[in-house]
């Protein structure tokens, strides 16, 4: 038995800074003569990883980062330790009310609990205060479009401010979409669409494209691609890492992205827009229909594992309440509520207070087994919406054949 423990980090400085910082104190506290591999994997590295060379069956990791969209299928493929016994025998730092129920639910299966929270933050819109609240700014914007600059509400606002801050030869784009076709970033980006104009892909159990507001969204994200002069012209190639970069490094004035990125580009050092940052809810048809997704990420222990006992304790000293708030100072966003409500943290972050409304009107993507599989499918009709001149009937028709066949 080799005395190191192997863990898939999701690719994301901070993650690794703060999973490093971590492992240091760990080590110091517990005086352990062992050692940890973090092996840092951008997303589709990670599943790949994880699942399809069946990494945290066989062995190959003992700990992982895994995001909630994957549960479903790791939880029906037996993948993961249940960590209940575990938690009754030691369990985390104030651990009956630590976490909200909107951060625990879906990693329960069966009563089954398989991971304790890492990283959380909902979609929102992000957008830089300097550029809103600028007089000057104020003034153009008044002149051309005869209304207030203000952050948009609705989706036609949206494209209006887009088209405004849209300055190439400044090297400033309205806005920025993680369109990379990694099974993801483009079905996050849809679905949210979807449900900020009343529709729905999840009827009756089913996963169904046929809903008229999946065509109107279609196309409404076929044009923000296709259409010049509103986003950032690497979106196509960018995942929701390289658009939060372009973010923080001051190329973008607004976007649709996790929170994460928002507190990150707000704190960072290296951040062009730091201290400039803002979030308000997702522009919606109506004020009632502005979603968020709910999608976050879990440390988990791997079936394979023959460390499970040492995995499980250093995954239980990461999630205290310290380490929880250094995460966040970090860069990374902590899931404790004794982190959403810190005084340190807030001076920090004033937009950090805002993480409890978020929740509630925050959304998750349908927990089924073969989610994966859908949200493949799901990524190709969209990602040839926008690289193809197909109808957009014809993507539609033909994603839903492929998931009936599934």
């Amino acid at each position: 038995m080799t005395d190191k423990i192997r863990f898939a980090v999701r690719k994301f400085d901070p993650f690794e800074q703060a999973m490093q910082r971590c492992w240091e104190m760990y080590k110091q506290e517990r005086q352990v003569d062992y050692e940890i591999e973090f092996v840092p994997l951008d997303l589709e590295d990670l599943y790949d990883a994880l699942f399809l060379k069946k990494g945290l069956e066989n062995g190959d990791w003992d700990i992982a980062h895994i995001n909630t969209d994957w549960l479903p299928q790791a939880s029906y493929q037996g993948d993961l330790v249940p960590l209940n016994q575990f938690i009754k025998d030691n369990p985390p730092e104030e651990y009956e009310y630590a976490w909200s129920e909107s951060l625990l639910n879906l990693q329960e299966f069966n009563g089954q609990i398989m991971g304790l929270p890492f990283h959380d933050g909902p979609e929102c819109l992000v957008y830089r205060k300097d550029l809103f609240e600028d007089p000057l700014e104020r003034e153009r914007f008044y002149a051309k479009y005869n209304r207030e600059l203000k952050v948009p509400v609705t989706w036609s606002e949206f494209l209006e401010v887009s088209e405004f801050f849209n300055r190439p030869s400044e090297n400033l784009y309205g806005s920025v979409f993680a369109g990379y076709p990694d099974g993801h970033n483009a079905v996050f980006d849809i679905c949210i669409q979807i449900w900020s104009r009343g529709g729905e892909i999840l009827k009756h159990g089913e996963i169904t494209l046929s809903d008229p507001k999946v065509v109107e969204s279609l196309e409404f994200y076929r044009n923000l691609f296709k259409a010049k002069g509103i986003i950032h012209p690497e979106s196509e190639n960018f995942e929701s890492v390289k658009a939060g970069e372009a973010f923080a490094n001051g190329e973008v004035a607004m976007m649709i992205n996790w929170f994460g990125f928002a507190s990150w580009a707000h704190i960072d050092e290296q951040s062009v827009v730091k201290g400039q940052v803002e979030i308000a809810p997702i522009p919606a048809d109506k004020p009632e229909f502005s979603p968020s997704l709910n999608v976050y990420w879990v440390y988990a222990i791997g079936q394979g594992s023959k460390h499970k006992e040492r995995a499980y304790d250093f995954i239980n000293f990461a999630v205290s309440i310290a380490n929880d708030k250094a995460l966040t100072l970090s860069g990374g966003v902590g899931c404790r509520r004794s982190t959403w409500h810190n005084p340190e943290i807030n001076a920090s972050i004033p937009f950090y207070k805002k993480l409890p409304e978020l929740h509630q009107t925050a959304r998750s993507l349908p927990r089924i087994r073969k989610w994966a599989d859908v949200a493949t499918i799901i990524d190709n009709m969209t990602t040839q919406a926008i690289k193809t001149d197909k109808t957009i009937q014809e993507l539609i028709t033909q994603a839903e054949k492929e998931i009936k066949e599934l």
